[in-house]
């Protein structure tokens, strides 16, 4: 058993930054942790939903949204198990004939939910870097490979966000490839980019090149999600939020560790450590922080676009999304 009187359900991806803690070899003091891996989807929906877990992976825009509503189930600490870039998660039809993204303007933009944390992100880094409005294009939500998806948490957007559903029966991936959807903003690549080549393909061909300039440029290396704990844990074992930053802490610091380690590469990567150089020449020895002052431009550049396109009905602080336990920290 654990302080809190009881084992622990964290819910979360097992990636390398996690994998030390989801197998035991961190433990986070006086907490007994029960891991369970699934797709974020999942544990997104369940969360949202049911409040299933005690400690969970969850999605920034969701988070987000409940915390400008004024709700507080839940209470995060600032922990970020994803992170990725975006730029290459803007498809185009073929038959569009869209090659920069200021031609999106005036386009049928499919999502497969408006307030999904990587969709904010291109939005407003679209908004940002290339002057494309968010409000200058129509968009389609629907399931991306199955028909019916809905938005997770229900909306209300300005009047000029102009917002359709993909109709009964039909999903993103295939509008995208007929040419019934000009673009698709979407975490996950769409089948059709492989099983029809040549109707669909990326935006922006070269991301990783964009991308890297993107980070060099603005020292934003884009956040999805972070780790909740349910109200419930946080006021019955106050310590949980503090004792599960330092084990994330930890179990990332080994996952760095592995990732250095020259006689056996830990991934298929076959060469793993000439990335990780470049990583260290680019973002330096920690380029995966976690903690608020080591990503408040991050947060609050996602805060910004966050309120901008109507999700959020107030700007929001970075300060108040995180437990006050795990702003600051003993010093000896």
């Amino acid at each position: 058993m654990s302080r809190s009187g009881r084992p622990v359900t964290l819910a979360c991806g097992a990636y390398d930054r996690i994998q030390a803690l989801a197998s035991g070899e961190v433990r986070a003091e006086g907490l007994e942790l029960n891991f369970i891996d699934l797709e974020p989807e999942e544990i997104f929906f369940r969360m949202a939903h049911f409040g299933e877990f005690d400690v969970a992976e969850m999605s920034l825009s969701s988070y987000c949204m409940l915390v400008g509503r004024g709700l507080r189930d839940l209470v995060a600490i600032p922990v970020f198990p994803s992170r990725v870039f975006r730029h290459s998660a803007v498809y185009v039809s073929s038959a569009s004939g869209i090659t920069e993204p200021a031609q999106l303007a005036g386009r049928r933009v499919g999502l497969p939910e408006y307030q999904i944390t990587a969709v904010v992100w291109i939005r407003g880094i679209l908004a940002d870097e290339h002057g494309l409005a968010v409000d200058s294009v129509e968009y389609v939500q629907g399931g991306q490979e199955q028909a019916g998806r809905t938005e997770k948490l229900a909306i209300e957007l300005p009047a000029s966000i102009k917002v359709s559903t993909a109709g009964e029966g039909r999903t993103l991936s295939r509008m995208l490839a007929d040419g019934e959807i000009d673009a698709l903003y979407s975490a996950r690549a769409p089948s059709t980019l492989t099983s029809r080549p040549g109707t669909v393909r990326r935006l922006f061909a070269d991301h990783e090149a964009v991308e890297r300039r993107y980070w060099r440029s603005t020292g934003i290396f884009p956040i999805m999600h972070l780790i909740v704990l349910s109200r419930e844990l946080y006021e019955e074992a106050p310590f949980a939020a503090a004792s599960l930053c330092k084990a994330f802490e930890e179990s990332k610091r080994r996952a760095y560790e592995r990732l250095q380690l020259t006689g056996v590469l830990q991934t298929m990567l076959p060469w793993q450590m000439a990335e990780v150089e470049r990583l260290t020449a680019d973002g330096g020895a920690d380029w995966w922080p976690y903690g608020l002052e080591a990503n408040r431009v991050t947060l609050e550049t996602f805060l910004r676009y966050h309120h901008g396109q109507g999700l959020s009905p107030r700007l929001l602080r970075a300060e108040e999304l995180f437990a006050p336990s795990t702003l600051e920290s003993a010093k000896i």
